[in-house]
């Protein structure tokens, strides 16, 4: 019997996640960033976070190797940023509003959330690894919308009440 993969994806895409890009430098004047939907919580004490990314991916050596990363959680109206960082090739920060952080890695300006964290560890987990983070630092934008979520392979919103 042969694993299904195609159907494995479309069952896990039965499950909403939020949306989150992930920075970090590539040397000292130049930052990537990545979009992800694997970004959740781990530990409140320490304060950790982790998400995953393909190891076959040209940004994984700069995630991997980077001391930090900075994370921004998207709002509803990040849905074209989300995808010009989520497939190949472009990576770049270019024309995307942004804030710096005492980390290092920029946020972006209207994001719902940030978390600066410090590389904990990273860990292989079949083909891709889970990068886990110490929060260093970390803020909350109030109104600044509803989340962008991820469900069944296409972008939506929570309705806020």
């Amino acid at each position: 019997m042969t694993f299904d993969i195609r159907g494995f994806r479309g069952a896990l895409g039965c499950f909403p996640t939020g949306i989150a890009v992930m920075t970090a430098a590539t040397d000292e004047a130049s930052h990537i960033g990545i979009t992800v939907n694997s970004f959740t919580s781990v530990s409140l004490d320490p304060p950790l976070v982790l998400w995953c990314i393909d190891r076959r991916s040209r940004r994984y050596p700069f995630f991997a190797s980077a001391p930090g990363f900075t994370i921004s959680i998207l709002a509803a109206g990040h849905r074209a940023v989300s995808a010009r960082l989520a497939g190949p090739g472009e990576h770049s920060l270019d024309g995307i509003a942004l804030i710096p952080t005492a980390l290092g890695p920029p946020a972006l300006a209207d994001a719902l959330a940030i978390f600066e964290c410090a590389r904990e560890s990273v860990q292989d987990a079949g083909d891709h690894a889970i990068l886990i983070g110490r929060v260093l630092r970390f803020a909350q934008h109030d109104g600044a919308g509803a989340p962008l979520v991820y469900f069944q392979g296409k972008y939506g919103a929570l309705a806020q009440s």
